[in-house]
């Protein structure tokens, strides 16, 4: 063993032993527990910085431990590889984005292996791969035959700046996830899967979800936004036809003065009241302007559009103007809201704004007609009710006329969802194609599942100006059974990929089907998923979705996909920028950095680049390219090692917070793997020693008794913390108090000397996880033969922790100052004697006059001296 600790020789040797061996590659055994541990596939934007490395360092720690429990543990990788970033990236740099994405993959897969991941290489999928995508369209298809997934015109958010059509989960405070620009709204013919249809059970299995975060939980209840209401059925004035409108409760019913709708509600498609016709007639009414589609789709707060609809109110018989307003969509869209200034502060705003009037003209009649409606079952209490409505609590009203609605049949109590289908049509070029033909006489059709997967043309016949299928005719237009047919030119959402990718790593080289049912029915559910919370209501709704598909084609057996999941939190860094002449903001790496600059307080209020430019501190935010703050793991890894690296990522916070980014912490974990490695070093002579063969507890002396009860507890705390707690930094921090402890005790006797070994193999058994390059070179140099790699986790001497023996805790002054080991529920006077006659006595009792003695049994014996 060579005295001084040198990283990249070790990481590089160890890696090229993983590598040569495939010792993580993985089969099914039905034989053997399982264990599914994944963390969400990154996109191939280029480099990973430790945003990204903290995912995936939480899930290989995960992994090794439970394959030191004795699991088959499958951990695997891949890419989420299409995506508008790509294309941008093919634009600027003037390559193809298959090019662009497939060098970015193998970057990021040798900066993966660098940090010692563990994963099984040999399932390494990449979503823009044809085999990939294939069974994708397959499924789609499927779905298309089953009814789920349906073609129509509809209003959809348009981001105008990457000119694709986003999804609702995909708008976040009215602007584009991805580039933030203010989204608009546009009528196009999309594509949609029903995920309406699973609403309720995508709402209600949440129940099932134990161990998810219960703000994960909180966001998708919210997003599918299941709600009560009530359904009441208004006749259209001048017409056959009559309307569905929904309110929150009755009492809304009475105090009606007008309707509201959204600008896609069936209602102005239908041929009667056409969406032309509402055109027309607001142009007539002189509420036109430059671009009416936009002004029609995108009502500002309380504005309204009257389309000249009545329906009329069923006991009033008050005409009831219908309204175009922005309030209708609050709760769920495509449907009619009773609009109620006198119950509803939002209808209040915008009745005044509208002047439309806040109550009904005549709240008598409304009564007097309900209880002519209502004279073939008449009784008391209707007749009671009818008289002293006005006098009646605010619950017996609405009760009292939701009992007259279900009696005449106008009325009923229903769920609604604020969930909206799954569209998953976009107008780019970089993604799955969307396996449909259009045949001359407009009758859509999917491709024959013998000519899967519809690949996308090669980039040197796409306009990159533009990016659109619809720009490669000879692709777009072909002959298909004698015929020519027209493809479709819409690609599907990426989201669609990322759906079901963690399916296909159980079988990824299974070619007669989208999925194996024995592998995937082995390995599901994932036991242990990791990602940010920001996919709380994209991704993470979306693969439950999937999975129900999955079940019902019969695919899976369970009802959810994953058991656990844990969001880890951002990783954080200073950000810099200077604004150049043409006002554009220079965002600059912290590795370009070559002064900060402090105030009298220490903080950073600037700084100075390597290129003298004078930098004003923007505080610390989330790494991103956007704010060019990600530090490049290969940096650090050059500088530290990828265990250094791997360790303070592990440490330096709880891995559901947010870490800031501080070399000065990774120095510290640099400076503990180099006093391990000494530690080791230093008692290199007992790699012979037989520990199992010749350790013997009751040959102890009191302070290897001691030390040795601390390794059975440090045990005990690590095990709970990396398994039920998942409190990684706190397990971290006990391993590093107990080689502490080490460093300072002092071998006596042989015993003591096999003592140090055991706690030595220990340590390196539950550093593994977290640094498992150097605990693979320690573990041999301590003289275990067997690999590391398939060893089992340390288990705590259970009859030493319940021996007749009790740690106590001594005291002076309320200072702690030593332990020691007396018998359990020894009394105050046995502790004290104890400590009398113990060295103690001699160091900090001597010549001392005792106050009085604090006791607290079986835990610590405090000595209160009187001061001199």
């Amino acid at each position: 063993m060579k005295k001084l600790y040198e990283p990249k020789k070790i990481e590089s040797f160890v890696q090229n032993y993983w590598n040569k061996y495939k010792i993580f590659k993985v089969q099914d055994n039905l034989k053997k527990e399982k264990y599914y541990c994944l963390s969400m596939l990154p996109y191939p934007s280029g480099k990973l910085h430790m945003g990204h490395v903290r995912n995936y360092i939480i899930g290989d720690v995960i992994s090794r431990y439970q394959r030191m429990l004795g699991k088959n543990v499958l951990q695997p990788i891949g890419w989420d590889a299409f995506g508008l970033p790509a294309e941008k990236a093919a634009i600027t740099h003037n390559v193809d984005p298959n090019t662009w994405t497939y060098s970015n993959i193998n970057y990021m897969r040798s900066q993966l292996k660098n940090l010692g991941i563990s994963y099984d290489w040999d399932r390494e999928i990449t979503t823009c791969d044809p085999m990939y995508y294939k069974w994708e369209q397959l499924f789609f298809i499927n779905l298309y035959e089953k009814g789920i997934v349906y073609k129509k015109k509809s209003i959809v958010n348009w981001c105008p700046k990457d000119k694709t059509v986003l999804a609702n989960e995909q708008v976040l405070d009215g602007r584009c996830w991805r580039c933030h620009v203010n989204v608009t709204k546009k009528r196009i013919t999309q594509w949609f899967i029903k995920i309406t249809s699973y609403a309720n059970q995508l709402y209600d299995d949440l129940n099932k979800l134990c161990n998810w975060p219960k703000k994960v939980i909180n966001m998708q209840r919210n997003w599918i936004g299941r709600f009560n209401v009530f359904e009441i059925i208004f006749n259209i004035l001048n017409s056959k036809e009559t309307l569905k409108v929904y309110m929150r409760y009755p009492l809304m019913f009475m105090n009606a003065t007008f309707v509201k709708i959204t600008i896609d509600h069936p209602l102005l498609l239908q041929k009667t009241n056409s969406y032309m016709k509402i055109i027309k007639f607001i142009k007539h009414q002189h509420i036109s302007s430059e671009n009416m589609q936009n002004n029609l789709f995108n009502l500002k707060k309380n504005s309204g559009i009257f389309t000249g609809i009545y329906v009329i109110h069923p006991f009033s018989k008050e005409n009831l103007p219908i309204w175009i307003s922005h309030l209708s969509s609050i709760y769920c869209q495509e449907i009619a809201w009773i609009g109620s200034p006198y119950d509803d502060e939002n209808d209040l705003k915008f009745a005044k704004k509208n002047n439309i009037p806040i109550r009904p003209n005549d709240y008598n009649v409304c009564l007097q007609n309900m209880h002519a409606a209502c004279v073939s079952f008449i009784d008391e209490d209707i007749e009671y009710n009818l008289k002293n409505f006005d006098i009646l609590n605010y619950q017996k009203k609405n009760d009292f006329l939701f009992k007259i609605l279900m009696f005449l049949d106008i009325g009923k109590k229903k769920v609604l969802y604020k969930l909206r289908d799954w569209c998953v049509s976009r107008q780019r070029y970089w993604g799955v194609p969307i396996p449909m033909i259009t045949l001359d006489n407009n009758i859509v059709l999917p491709v024959s599942k013998e000519d899967l997967p519809v690949v996308l043309p090669q980039c040197d016949r796409v306009n990159y100006s533009k990016f659109n299928l619809k720009n490669c005719s000879e692709w777009v237009k072909i002959l298909y059974n004698g015929k020519y047919v027209t493809r479709e030119t819409d690609t599907f959402d990426t989201f669609m990929e990322s759906s079901w990718y963690f399916y296909r790593y159980t079988c990824p080289h299974y070619d007669k089907g989208i999925l194996n049912p024995i592998s995937v029915n082995y390995w599901l559910p994932v036991d242990q998923y990791i990602g940010g919370i920001e996919h709380a209501t994209m991704h993470l709704l979306y693969c439950r979705f999937y999975h129900k598909l999955f079940r019902d084609a019969g695919l899976v057996n369970l009802d959810e996909p994953i058991i656990r999941l844990l969001c880890q939190g951002m990783v954080l860094s200073d950000t810099f920028y200077y604004i150049s002449e043409s006002g554009e903001y220079i965002w600059i790496s912290p590795s370009e950095i070559k002064t900060v600059i402090k105030n009298d307080f220490n903080h950073i209020t600037g700084a100075i680049d390597l290129k003298g430019n004078k930098l004003i501190y923007d505080g610390i935010k989330k790494m991103s390219k956007s704010k060019n703050n990600g530090i490049d793991p290969k940096d650090m890894i050059d500088r530290y090692g990828a265990d250094t690296v791997r360790l303070f990522i592990m440490f330096a916070a709880p891995v559901d917070s947010p870490l800031v980014w501080k070399e000065s912490g990774v120095n510290g974990m640099h400076r503990f793997l180099n006093r391990l490695w000494k530690v080791v070093y230093k008692y290199a002579y007992l790699n012979n020693f037989s520990v199992e063969k010749f350790f013997d507890y009751s040959s102890l002396t009191n302070s290897s008794k001691i030390l040795y009860r601390e390794m059975n507890e440090t045990i005990l705390k690590v095990t709970d913390d990396i398994d039920r707690r998942q409190s990684f930094n706190t397990a971290i921090s006990a391993i590093i108090k107990l080689v502490k402890k080490v460093q300072l005790f002092f071998c006596k006797t042989y015993q003591d000397e096999l003592l140090i070994k055991k706690i030595l193999i220990v340590v390196v058994k539950m550093l593994y996880p977290f640094a498992p390059h150097i605990c693979f070179f320690l573990w041999k140099n301590l003289g275990e033969t067997e690999n590391i790699d398939f060893s089992s986790w340390p288990k705590e001497n259970k009859d030493i922790l319940l021996i007749n023996d009790q740690l106590f805790l001594v005291q002076i002054n309320g200072k702690f100052r030593a332990k020691i080991i007396v018998p359990k529920n020894s009394n105050k006077y046995l502790v004290q004697n104890f400590v009398f006659r113990s060295n103690l006595a001699l160091k900090y009792l001597k010549n001392k006059t005792i106050k009085k003695i604090v006791f607290v049994p079986n835990k610590l014996i405090n000595f209160v001296l009187i001061s001199k």
